[in-house]
C-alpha cells in the first residue's frame, strides 16, 4: 500500500519558511526547557521582538538562545541570561529600576512590559541613541535610556539620582560593587549582575537589609561581559 502522506504534499508545503509566530513558540520552549517557567517574564519576552534589537546582520539568530555582536565591541546577552537575571530581581509593576549597561535596548524593553519604571544606562553615545529610538519606536514611555556611567549612579550623577528599588547590572564585577552604585539602592531593594568569585563568574544578588546593611548571596555560573566604568570618549 502506497503511503501518500509525503507524496501528496506539495513541494512548497515541504519548503515553507518557518514562521515568526513558529519561530517566537520555539524560542519560548527553549528558555522553559532550560527552566524557565515563570510565565509573566515569559510573555513579556515574548512581547518584545528581540530580531528588532539585534543587528541586522544576525536577525535569522534573534530568536535563538545566544548572545550577539554590537557595536562598539559590546554583546546581546543571550535570553536565558537575561531570565535567570531578571528572575533574581523578583520584580514587581510598582518597582524603578536601574539597569546598568542598555547595549541594544532589549533587556529595558522587557523590564518596560513587566511594568517597571526604568532607568537605563549606556557608557557608549552610539548605543543609547540607538536603543532609545528602537524604545521609541515600541511606545514603551515608562523607559528612560541616558549615557552616563552607571557604576557612579549614586554619586549624584545627573539623571541617575536614586534611590532604586531594583539594580541590574548587564555585566560582571571583579570585586563586590563599589559603594558608588550600591548607594543608589533603597532599602530593602535589591541588586542583581555577576561577579568574579574563586575563579569564576557566578550570579550576584545583594540586598539592603533594613538597618541599611547590604547581604550578598551568590548563586550559579552566570556568563557576562565585564563591566567598564567611565564613559566611552569615541563612541
Amino acid at each position: 500500500m502506497r503511503d501518500s502522506s509525503l507524496s501528496d504534499t506539495p513541494a512548497q508545503e515541504l519548503e515553507r519558511p518557518i514562521s515568526e509566530a513558529e519561530e517566537t513558540v520555539a524560542f519560548l520552549l527553549s528558555l522553559r526547557a532550560k527552566g524557565i517557567r515563570d510565565t509573566r517574564l515569559l510573555r513579556a519576552m515574548e512581547m518584545v521582538p528581540r530580531d528588532l534589537f539585534a543587528p541586522r546582520r544576525f536577525s535569522d539568530l534573534a530568536r535563538s538562545d545566544v548572545s550577539l555582536p554590537l557595536p562598539c565591541g559590546q554583546t546581546m546577552t543571550a535570553p536565558a541570561v537575561i531570565a535567570t537575571m531578571l528572575l533574581a530581581l523578583g520584580i514587581e509593576d510598582h518597582h524603578r529600576i536601574l539597569e546598568v549597561g542598555t547595549g541594544s535596548g532589549y533587556v529595558a524593553a522587557v523590564l518596560a512590559h513587566l511594568g517597571a519604571e526604568v532607568v537605563s544606562v549606556e557608557r557608549f553615545r552610539t548605543l543609547a541613541m540607538a536603543a532609545s529610538e528602537r524604545v521609541a519606536n515600541l511606545g514603551l514611555e515608562n523607559v528612560q535610556i541616558i549615557t552616563a556611567d552607571g557604576l557612579m549612579a549614586g554619586a549624584g550623577q545627573a539623571g541617575l539620582r536614586g534611590p532604586y528599588d531594583r539594580i541590574l547590572l548587564n555585566g560582571a564585577l571583579i570585586a563586590f560593587p563599589p559603594t558608588t552604585l550600591t548607594g543608589a539602592l533603597a532599602s530593602g531593594g535589591r541588586l542583581v549582575g555577576a561577579r568574579l568569585a574563586a575563579g569564576e563568574l557566578k550570579l550576584m544578588r545583594i540586598e539592603r537589609e533594613p538597618d541599611g546593611t547590604l547581604k550578598e548571596e551568590l548563586g550559579g555560573l552566570l556568563r557576562l561581559p565585564p563591566l567598564v566604568s567611565g564613559i566611552a570618549r569615541a563612541l
